[in-house]
Order: structure tokens, then C-alpha cells, then sequence
């Protein structure tokens, strides 16, 4: 199982995924960096640690973690990624949004945030670890996803999509029905569990019990080293940040929907032609309920005035 990128994704997204499973002391060395990455690129280690209230020892030992060799490349991996945002937007614009902030700059940050979620999103999306799971997917008897509070919306768009191509899935979001849904799965079937945590304790326990009959699971969360990794057997990571008036029902919603997006056009291109049949179907089905559309499902014609 693997949960790292394919490609280069930043340093601060990596450092946000993994900051839960850091050692303590580690921890500190992380919000130090996050919270100012320009300032660290062009501090010295001696500076970092002291501001960190821990040893040089625990900044190298960080770095190691992290994935970087040492500090020097962290440096030069903190002095790249913020050229890169600089020149990708207005400063102010990424901030966090304050209570003083009016609505035209609330508009800004909101619409830079979301992109910049799904941006980061697709920077550190390992594609072939979604390779994976649309070959399991694919070839699934029937697929269950399990997603509690904003996850539930993500979940059943996944079951809306899939049903749409033809495909079986289900979506949960009471406990009790997900468990027992989990309890009937078999080895030809795909349990997919949502959590931006990755610790919501619903969805790790009917992940689980899936995996126990023999379903390929799969996790969906931000964070690749949670519970919830612990229980699946393949797992896609969503780069979604929070800032104070940005819960995790807003940008992390908007991560994984963008996951879900590419992992149903992957199915749909291995199912290309009954996808495309079935697409057509439903669309057929529904638009005599649009307004202005003929009992037969046609669009009326617009009246011209005289």
C-alpha cells in the first residue's frame, strides 16, 4: 500500500498530512515551519529549534520524517514552494480570513482556499495508488462507501455517480446500517471509507469489519497516517487546509469530491461503452422534468413575441 505522491507535491502539504503521527516534540517543529515556511527558509537550525523549544537533534529527526534528507533541503524545498506562491497569487489573498474582513475579501480567500485545496490535491495524489482502486472498482460486484457528517455528502455522490454508469454502490451514513452492510460484503466487493481525520471511529469500525469478510477496502482522508490507513487496503490522500472560519465540512469536502471526480472517470473509460449507454439513459429519464421540456422529454421550442 503505498501513500506516497507520484509526483512533487510542497513541503507544508506533506507536513500538514502527517502532522498528527509526529512525536510531540516534533510537533512543535512543525507549526514553527508552518506557520512562517518563508522566515524558516532563510533561518539556521539553531533558530528553528530554540523558537521550537527542543534540539537541533529533534529539527533533523523532523526532517527525516517528513521525507526531506536534512535541513538544508527543507530550506530549499520551504524557499521553492514559496516562490511558487507568490507568483501563483496575491499574499493576501492566502491569508487566513479575519473578523474584520468584508465580503469582497471573504469572496477572494474562500475561492483562493478551494482552489488552492484542490490544487494541492492533485499535486500529492498518488496515481497509482488510484490506479489501484479503479481496477478494484471496476471489477467490483458492488460497492459500499461509508462517510458520516459533511463525508456523508461525498459518499453519496460517489453512489450517484457510479449508479449513473451503471455500476452497483451503496452509500451509509447511520451506523447501524453501515455495519450491517459491511458484515455481507464478500471478497469480489469494494468498501469505501471517507474521513478527513481519518479517525472518525463510524467509519474506521465498518471499514473494518468489510475488510474482516474479505472486501478490498479503501480509505479516502488527509491525513495518511490515521486509523483509518490502518484498516485499508489501498488509500488516497486529500490536501485540504483549514484556516479559522473554515471548518473541515468546507475545503476538505471539496478535496475529496475532486478524488472522486477522477477516480469515476477512471471507472467510466474502463466501462467506456456501457457508461456512455447508461449515461444517455439516465439523462433521457430525467428531462421531462426540466422546465420547459415536452412531455416527451424534448425541449419545447422558445416562443418569439410579435
Amino acid at each position: 500500500m503505498s501513500t506516497e505522491s507520484s509526483a512533487e507535491s510542497s513541503p507544508l502539504v506533506k507536513i500538514r498530512s502527517l502532522l498528527p503521527g509526529l512525536a510531540r516534540a516534533e510537533q512543535r517543529v512543525a507549526k514553527v515551519v508552518l506557520e512562517n515556511p518563508a522566515s524558516v527558509a532563510h533561518r539556521s537550525i539553531t533558530e528553528v529549534a530554540e523558537q521550537a523549544g527542543t534540539s537541533e537533534t529533534t529539527v533533523t529527526r523532523f526532517c527525516k520524517a517528513i521525507g526531506v534528507g536534512g535541513y538544508p533541503e527543507l530550506r530549499i524545498a520551504l524557499a521553492a514552494d514559496t516562490a511558487r506562491s507568490a507568483a501563483r497569487s496575491n499574499q493576501d489573498m492566502g491569508g487566513d480570513i479575519g473578523p474584520g474582513d468584508d465580503l469582497r475579501q471573504v469572496v477572494g480567500k474562500v475561492a483562493f482556499a478551494d482552489a488552492r485545496a484542490v490544487e494541492e490535491t492533485a499535486e500529492q495524489l498518488d496515481v497509482e495508488s488510484l490506479q489501484r482502486v479503479v481496477e478494484a472498482i471496476a471489477g467490483a460486484r458492488r460497492v459500499d462507501a461509508y462517510g458520516f457528517g459533511a463525508s456523508a455528502f461525498v459518499a453519496f455522490d460517489l453512489q450517484q455517480k457510479l449508479h449513473r454508469i451503471g455500476r452497483t454502490c451503496f452509500a451509509w451514513n447511520d451506523t447501524h446500517v453501515a455495519l450491517t452492510s459491511a458484515a455481507v460484503l464478500t471478497g469480489e466487493d469494494v468498501a469505501v471509507g471517507i474521513s478527513h481525520t481519518g479517525s472518525t471511529a463510524e467509519t474506521v469500525e465498518a471499514l473494518r469489519i468489510a475488510k474482516e469478510h474479505g472486501a478490498t477496502t479503501v480509505a479516502l482522508t488527509n491525513f495518511p497516517r490515521s486509523p483509518i490507513t490502518e484498516v485499508a487496503d489501498h488509500v488516497l490522500t486529500t490536501a485540504a487546509r483549514e484556516t479559522t472560519f473554515r471548518s473541515g465540512a468546507m475545503a476538505s469536502r471539496i478535496a475529496q469530491l475532486t478524488v472522486i471526480d477522477c477516480l469515476f472517470i477512471g471507472i467510466a473509460q474502463r466501462h467506456v461503452d456501457t457508461a456512455k449507454t447508461a449515461l444517455e439513459a439516465t439523462y433521457e429519464a430525467v428531462s421531462g422534468h426540466r422546465l420547459g421540456a415536452r412531455p416527451d422529454g424534448r425541449r419545447r421550442p422558445r416562443e418569439t413575441g410579435k
